[in-house]
């Protein structure tokens, strides 16, 4: 497996862990937010990390770092993933997995197989907006809400969160969020922050006092609601 992008040190990306992040490219779906564009719309095919190198990396590494983080572009477009992830728990690390949701078989598969740890998954936007923001498919779509379900179980330690943007979100497309998660212990709001290498140019975030009417909508419904990025 490859990886087109590799962070070897994060305080943030794992909760209350030491980790290192690895990116896979490619996506399908096209949310005009994404700050990863150059692993969506212009891939690098040349500049890679091979599975040798960040296994290498990792062996070296045990008893200094906690864990690895497995983000995107959408890392369970590749069927790959599963086997180079039992490679990682079996040099003994923690594995969290950044996904979209739009593939809950492959998904589930990993939960039972006890090779990951904690889930984030997005949730783009309300369900009436979802379309229109994360710019996916119906069946993409159906296929989140699969996900949604499947966490809800509570099977695995993970999160709900989502990115706000001022041209997409308004307070009661959170508070619908809230409804559609209930149940689930942990929802994340993050501002929208410019990193220079979006999908469509010209957002903006959303101004404190939105953000505080967003959290509280959300915290009268998920008991642990906070906000990152701020």
């Amino acid at each position: 497996m490859q990886f087109s992008g590799f962070q070897k040190l994060t305080l943030l990306d794992y909760p209350e862990k030491t980790a290192c992040t690895l990116f896979t490219a490619g996506c399908n779906f096209r949310c005009p937010f994404c700050h990863n564009a150059a692993l969506v719309t212009h891939i690098d095919n040349s500049n890679f990390f091979t599975e040798e190198y960040i296994l290498d990396y990792l062996k070296k590494r045990r008893g200094i770092l906690d864990g690895v983080c497995i983000t995107g572009g959408e890392p369970l477009m590749h069927k790959e993933l599963p086997n180079f992830i039992a490679k990682v728990k079996a040099l003994g690390y923690l594995v969290k997995l950044d996904t979209n949701g739009s593939y809950p078989d492959r998904l589930a598969a990993l939960i039972d197989s006890g090779n990951i740890d904690y889930v984030a998954m997005d949730i783009k936007n309300s369900q009436e907006k979802y379309l229109e923001t994360a710019d996916c498919s119906a069946e993409d779509f159906e296929n989140v809400k699969k996900s949604v379900e499947l966490l809800k179980q509570k099977k695995i330690d993970f999160e709900f969160r989502t990115t706000v943007v001022r041209e997409y979100h308004a307070v009661e497309d959170i508070k619908k969020i809230a409804e559609w998660i209930k149940g689930a212990d942990k929802y994340f709001l993050q501002n929208f922050i410019d990193s220079g290498d979006l999908i469509k140019n010209n957002l903006s975030a959303v101004t404190p006092q939105t953000l505080d009417l967003m959290h509280s909508s959300a915290q009268d419904v998920i008991p642990n609601v906070e906000k990152r990025g701020i």
